[in-house]
Formats: structure tokens, C-alpha cells, sequence
């Protein structure tokens, strides 16, 4: 596969194009993303699906220019997939062969199935792990659902329901119970499903849940995995449907959204009355990722192996230079998890998060040596986007920042008090990666102390002084919580 990999998808209200970056095998980061507005299918669905002139020659004008950045960034391989606007479209061999003579990008149009299973396996790949939930991506001509369970994916079926769709048939005529009965008979398709979690893709989705985000005091602005509040979303939902352009902006609605959103909300109100599923889970992933991924795991059944994850291992390849050492940290961190975790009260699940805090402790010092804490806290809390929790994501960002320092700050906690862990947990997982850190202050080519752990006691004996490790520990700030007493043995 090649390093550089451009892909466009085509809807029919945006074109969108993200050139991806390889850094090893199954990582990734994206170099460069674009979008235009071009409503592809404006009018087509008052003309029995024909593609009017106006919108292609504007589907066209941003496909050339997407062209050039591909050709300016050396991408090798671009991948151009085209969903309902041209598969519905009697002329869409008109545009796609237009497309191909004059700029050579090659348009494969999708069917709804395969549109529902790219924008599910990027959710299963990229989402933390959920168990039966409903993905549900709502476009301009149609609206995809499909049904994810952990890594299994099934179902993947779509409906005639777009905001666009809806907007020209419906809204335009002032006719909202004809949508309303039109959303119904075409969600009546989905039968025998009761997820326990909606994961929303797709534009209406996100556009609502960035304005709860952006009108309330939630600690990081980060749409990907972030878990809306059931009742806010309804609210906000029913408020959209009886605003005018004014209230919306009020809302936190961008103006480009103003005439589809009110279909788009029309359509979650419909699927929340049908399923009363609560837990909500907003993707910032959809078809495009999952293109890129049907082309980079495709040899891997669709999915990233076991306990692997693709944002952890582009930090490492990107920002960690001594990985030996990353490695020996998160060793020596995890023994003294296993060690005192019951003496400490610990809760067993956070081992994981204490062993990628180690992992990726000294990223920041790619970019500055001497506040590589603070810019590994950032880095992480930026770049760690896929597959965690924002509660894990600030976790171990707060492990790495307070790594080798005193404990995490008051002020800190009470900022992200509602994502991290009660203060005891905190405060004993930080000081066990300080201690790690510590431990290893004399960075051995490989590591030369043993540890055990009794009656409240560390031992750590090594035929070396350990000179650096013991005053580096006489400098740490104490936990209050079932403390520890630390012994050196020759």
C-alpha cells in the first residue's frame, strides 16, 4: 500500500477528501482534509433523480481542485467512492465519465449496502469497543444504518431517507407529516433490532452533537467518541424543528446546515421513537475511513489485530525515539501496578491506561526536552483520537503530564474532575508511572533490578548503586492512600 493515500467521497450534499499518511504498517495520521458544499443532488430529486448542470459543473470544479492538492502532496493512490446522489442518478455516467477523461480520477459508485459496512468498520476499528449498537449515518440521499458488536458487523442496510431527499419532497412544500409518515414507512424495513447504543455518523449527527459540546462546560473539544447527554440531544432536536434561521445560529448551528438540518432532525426523532436506545456515541469517522481501511486491512478481515491500536503506535513512530525505553518503562510500571494495586486500592481496570501512559510518557520530547511533560499531555490529549474513551484519553494524558512531577494539581482535577478517576486512584496511578520513571532514571541498556513487594514494602534489589533511582524517589511527592515503603537491596 502506498504511503500516501488520497480519498474522496462524493454525496450528495458535500464532496469530502482526506490524504492519509502512513508512519508503519497498520498507522496513520491525516496530512491533509478538504470539503465543499456542492449539493450534488440539489434539484434532482423534484427531476426523477437527474443530475442538474449547476450542481455537477460545482462537484466538478471542487473534484479538480482536489486534484491539484493530491498531485501537490506526492499522494500514490487515490480512491474516489460516489453514494447516493450518482447511484440514483439515470446520467451519472455522464459526470463520472467527464470526471475520468478530464482530471483521471476513477468514481466507484457504492451501493447502500457497502456505503453501510464502510461507515460501520470504521466505527469498529476506530471507535472505542461497543456492544451491540446501531451505527446510523445520515446523508443527503439516503441514510445508512448497520448493526456493530464489538468487531462483528451485520445487518448494513439502506434507506431512501436524506436530509436533502426530505428537504425537496417534504420541507420545501411545508408538508411535515407527509415526512414524518415517509420516515416511518421507510424505517419500518429495520425490524427485529434492539441496540442498547446509537453510534451517529454522518453530518446531522455531528452538527448536533458540536452544539451541545460548544454550550456547555465540557472539558475538551473533541466530537470523536464523545457520549451526548439523551435528553439534551431530544431537546435540542425538537428545538431545531420550530427555529428560524436566527435561532438556529443561537443553537450553535452553522449557517451552511440552516435548510437541511431541520430534516436531518426530523429523521434522529423518528429513529430515537422507534428504538428508545439512550446511550448515544458520536463518530467523527464514517465512509471515507472506512475506504481507507477496507484498502489498508485488506489482508486483515477488516480489522486491526488484537490489542492494537493505530493512534498509539503513530505517536511511537512519529515521536518516540527510544522505544527501548518506552518499552522498559511500561514493564516496570505494569510489575509495580501488579505489585501494590490491592495495598494502593487500586481498581484493576486501569492498568491499561497506566501502561500507555508509560508507553507514551516521553513523546513530547520530539518536541521540546524541557517541557516534554506538558507537550506529551498535549500530544496525547490531540493524537490519541481513535479507539479510546475521552475518560481514557484525559487519564493518560494526566498520567504523562505529571510523570517525574508532583501529583496532578487541584486546579487540574477539578477542570477534568467528571473524566478522571476519584483522587485516590489518580493520585496512586501517578505516583506509581513517577516512580517507574524514577526507577529507570539511569536508563539501562537493559533493566537491572529486580522488584517484590510485602507487608508494605518495595524491594528493589540490583547488583548496581542505583544511584539516580534512589535520589529521584527521595524527590516524589507521596500518596496519602495506603503509602508504601521503599527498600534498596545489593
Amino acid at each position: 500500500m502506498s504511503k500516501r493515500v488520497a480519498v474522496i467521497d462524493i454525496g450528495s450534499n458535500s464532496v469530502r477528501m482526506v490524504v492519509y499518511e502512513k508512519s508503519s504498517r497498520f498507522a496513520f495520521h491525516i496530512l491533509h482534509e478538504a470539503k465543499s458544499r456542492v449539493r450534488l443532488s440539489e434539484h434532482a430529486y423534484q427531476n426523477n433523480g437527474v443530475l442538474q448542470e449547476t450542481p455537477m459543473q460545482r462537484a466538478f470544479d471542487a473534484l479538480d481542485n482536489f486534484s491539484s492538492i493530491i498531485s501537490s502532496l506526492k499522494a500514490r493512490k487515490t480512491l474516489c467512492v460516489a453514494t447516493s446522489a450518482l447511484r440514483d442518478a439515470p446520467n451519472k455516467k455522464d459526470f463520472i465519465n467527464r470526471v475520468k477523461n478530464s482530471l483521471g480520477i476513477q468514481i466507484k459508485v457504492i451501493d447502500g449496502e457497502r456505503e453501510a459496512y464502510l461507515g460501520a468498520i470504521a466505527c469498529a476499528n476506530l471507535l472505542p469497543e461497543q456492544k451491540n449498537a446501531l451505527s446510523i449515518d445520515i446523508g443527503g440521499g439516503s441514510t445508512e444504518f448497520s448493526l456493530v458488536n464489538n468487531k462483528e458487523i451485520s445487518l448494513n442496510i439502506s434507506l431512501n431517507l436524506g436530509t436533502v431527499r426530505l428537504k425537496e419532497l417534504f420541507f420545501d412544500k411545508n408538508d411535515i407529516e407527509g415526512a414524518k409518515k415517509y420516515i416511518d414507512s421507510q424505517l419500518a424495513q429495520l425490524q427485529n433490532i434492539n441496540p442498547q447504543t446509537i453510534i451517529g455518523i454522518g453530518g446531522t449527527f455531528r452538527a448536533i452533537s458540536n452544539a451541545i459540546l460548544n454550550n456547555s462546560d465540557y472539558p475538551i473539544q473533541k466530537l470523536h467518541a464523545f457520549e451526548p447527554n439523551y435528553d439534551e440531544f431530544i431537546q435540542l432536536l425538537k428545538k431545531i424543528l420550530v427555529s428560524d434561521e436566527d435561532d438556529l445560529q443561537k443553537l450553535g448551528i452553522k449557517n451552511s446546515r440552516f435548510d437541511i438540518i431541520k430534516p436531518g432532525a426530523l429523521i434522529l426523532l423518528r429513529v430515537f421513537k422507534k428504538f428508545k436506545v439512550k446511550n448515544l456515541i458520536t463518530s467523527g469517522v464514517g465512509v471515507r475511513e472506512g475506504v481507507f481501511l477496507a484498502d489498508l486491512l485488506r489482508t486483515a478481515k477488516d480489522r486491526f489485530p488484537p490489542n492494537y491500536n493505530t493512534s498509539m503506535r503513530y505517536i511511537l513512530d512519529s515521536h518516540v525515539d527510544n522505544i527501548a525505553y518506552a518499552n522498559q518503562l511500561c514493564r516496570v510500571t505494569k510489575e509495580l501496578f501488579d505489585l501494590t494495586r490491592e495495598t494502593l486500592n487500586i481498581d484493576k481496570n486501569y492498568r491499561y491506561e497506566l501502561a500507555i501512559a508509560a508507553k507514551l510518557y516521553i513523546s513530547g520530547s520530539s518536541i521540546h526536552y524541557y517541557s516534554h511533560n506538558r507537550h506529551s499531555y498535549y500530544l496525547i490529549e490531540d493524537a490519541l483520537e481513535f479507539g479510546f474513551t475521552h475518560k481514557q484519553i484525559i487519564l493518560i494524558a494526566t498520567l504523562a503530564r505529571y510523570a517525574k512531577r508532583k501529583l496532578p494539581s487541584s486546579a487540574h482535577i477539578d477542570k477534568f474532575r467528571n473524566l478522571l478517576p476519584a483522587v485516590d486512584q489518580l493520585n496512586s496511578l501517578s505516583y506509581l508511572l513517577s516512580l517507574g520513571v524514577a526507577l529507570l532514571s539511569h536508563q539501562p541498556r537493559n533493566i537491572d533490578f529486580t522488584l517484590s513487594f510485602e507487608k508494605g514494602e518495595l524491594k528493589i534489589e540490583s547488583k548496581n548503586s542505583l544511584y539516580l533511582a534512589k535520589e529521584s524517589i527521595e524527590k516524589l511527592e507521596l500518596i496519602k492512600n495506603g503509602s508504601i515503603n521503599i527498600s534498596f537491596y545489593s
